[in-house]
């Protein structure tokens, strides 16, 4: 059995990143306002969910004219990567 001192996870107090949440809130809303433009429906809205990546979080691929693109959260650049299936890419600083 654990006690209150085994848990090596350290306390997520929400004041302390009340701007972040709010920001990262703001940016999900934004790709995923695009996502919804541009992917076909699917049952449940499924098609507008994130997945987790190595980096952070990211959508499929979305089609868009005769190609397709995706985006990515890297939190570890703290940038919102954008790919296209043709070998393009182009980065969004993430801030407020």
């Amino acid at each position: 059995m654990s006690t209150p001192t085994d848990n090596p996870w350290p306390a997520l107090r929400v004041a302390d990143w009340e701007p972040t949440r709010d920001t990262l809130h703001m940016w999900t809303q934004i790709v995923g306002k695009i996502r919804l433009a541009h992917s076909p429906l699917v049952n449940h809205w499924w098609q507008v969910t994130f997945y987790v990546s190595p980096r952070g979080l990211t959508t499929s691929s979305i089609p868009y004219r005769n190609r397709l693109f995706d985006m990515e959260f890297d939190f570890v650049d703290h940038v919102l990567a954008i790919r296209t299936s043709d070998g393009g890419s182009g980065s969004v600083a993430l801030a407020s």
